[in-house]
């Protein structure tokens, strides 16, 4: 934990700037999903199980903490994701105790535009975000 006294106002602002731009974006995040008839959460599994490494088995565990959910929530936004026909799920082969999620196609394809409008949001914020991350950083004692 850092030393308090060794924050000054500079931190504080930077750190302000840096939520500020956290908070527009994922403002902006949400009103896009709901735009596009996804509920933001439903949007935030699509990605997350699409974006796990390749040899993940994208198990609800897995997709639970890359969202920082329990487990019982996870598996209850997975089931009605699956009643939307966004994800699908299947039993694993090794470990029939473990459920393994897919995006459909009607998944894949909501999530390709929802990303292409979240990486133009990123490109607007990016630099605000940027700015306030380095000024944290060379702010740093040594």
């Amino acid at each position: 934990m850092p030393d308090l006294d060794s924050l000054d106002g500079a931190d504080y602002r930077a750190l302000a700037d840096v939520r500020y731009h956290i908070r527009r974006f994922l403002q902006v995040s949400e009103r896009i999903a709901r735009d596009a008839g996804v509920e933001p959460q439903q949007h935030q599994l699509l990605l997350a199980v699409r974006g796990l490494p390749p040899d993940s088995g994208s198990t609800i565990g897995e997709v639970a903490e890359r969202l920082q959910l329990r487990h019982n929530s996870t598996d209850e936004l997975i089931r009605r994701a699956e009643e939307r026909g966004l994800v699908r799920t299947r039993r694993g082969t090794d470990d029939r105790r473990q459920v393994i999620v897919r995006l459909t196609r009607s998944g894949e394809q909501a999530l390709r535009e929802l990303s292409q409008a979240h990486v133009d949001e990123l490109r607007r914020e990016a630099p605000g975000l940027i700015a306030g991350l380095q000024r944290l950083i060379a702010n740093r004692p040594e």
